[in-house]
């Protein structure tokens, strides 16, 4: 497989995906970047946005295995990773995987469960593989978590710690459709569900092959200090307490590899940082207090910074 090869797999899927999804072009290029990196997403959303039928629609085109995960306060470690139990029938000990065990992990409404369970994903996300009674288990490969929260309700959730967040690639929401889209949606949905006639274009291998050489996609020393710019400029903020740690530059320039593919390139461009920067960087530093209306303080600090750093001359 080529660089080129990787436009072409993610132009299929996008074309497959659209079958389904309406009006998300922007989230499905950020749920690719996040596939190809091998790294995951957070969906900050309300109920009934789609995130769900967004999660299946992705792993049906990728032929990929699905699962969900409903988070709730009494879920347990076991209940995501899996168990050891005694088979009476073999008279030993037999291995239960629980649902991480699949290409795409659909993680609803994470912040419902207590933080020992939202731990338990800690080591499926970063490393991609469970231990489990001093035994490793590696994980499906590709391994993609989609994780959802309810920005407005707070009641019995646990928020997610900074270094759970951290494992998140991207952090973005959905949206309410405009008019257009939702009428296309009622049409799309009127008499039949779409995303059950919908047929795998892309297979696992070569999204896993895409995932081994997206890295030869050229980033210059100029676009490295760039991208280390902005992430001392979130350090040095008056409204930052914490700000971009090495993982976060490491995270932007591989993001900003798949963009810049997903726009028929083969460098890097200062466009793909600025692009990028808000999903990958906005939810990796802790802001000084709130902002006026408590709305993405850590996005507009970060557009802020994007306005104030110099950009690479081409």
């Amino acid at each position: 497989m080529e660089l080129g090869d990787i436009g072409l797999i993610v132009h299929k899927i996008k074309e497959n995906v659209s079958k389904v999804i309406v009006g998300k072009e922007e989230i499905i290029d950020l749920s690719l970047i996040c596939i190809i990196t091998g790294g995951h997403m957070l969906l900050e959303d309300v109920p009934g946005t789609g995130k769900t039928v967004f999660a299946r629609t992705i792993a049906a085109s990728l032929d990929c295995s699905f699962r969900r995960i409903q988070f709730t306060p009494d879920l347990l470690p076991s209940d995501v990773t899996g168990i050891n139990f005694y088979s009476q029938k073999e008279s030993n000990f037999t291995f239960r995987p629980g649902p991480v065990f699949s290409n795409i992990v659909l993680a609803d409404e994470i912040n419902r469960a207590t933080p020992r369970t939202q731990s338990s994903m800690l080591e499926c996300m970063e490393e991609k593989q469970v231990t489990i009674d001093g035994e490793t288990r590696k994980l499906a490969a590709p391994f993609f978590v989609i994780a959802t929260q309810n920005p407005v309700e707070i009641q019995g959730t646990f928020p997610l710690p900074e270094a759970q967040l951290d494992r998140f690639l991207i952090k973005t929401s959905m949206g309410y459709p405009d008019t257009k889209s939702s009428i296309d949606i009622l049409k799309r949905f009127k008499e039949n569900n779409p995303l059950a006639e919908l047929k795998a274009v892309v297979t696992a291998a070569e999204i896993c092959e895409a995932s081994e050489i997206y890295s030869k996609v050229k980033v210059s020393e100029d676009i490295m200090e760039y991208i280390i710019n902005i992430a001392e400029a979130t350090r040095k903020h008056s409204g930052v307490h914490l700000g971009v740690s090495p993982r976060g530059t490491l995270s932007l320039m591989k993001a900003s590899q798949v963009r810049a593919l997903l726009k028929n390139r083969t460098y890097v461009t200062p466009d793909d940082i600025k692009a990028m920067a808000a999903p990958v960087l906005a939810h990796r530093i802790i802001p000084k207090g709130l902002t006026a209306d408590n709305s993405n303080p850590g996005e507009k600090i970060i557009n802020n910074i994007l306005e104030q750093t110099a950009v690479p001359l081409e």
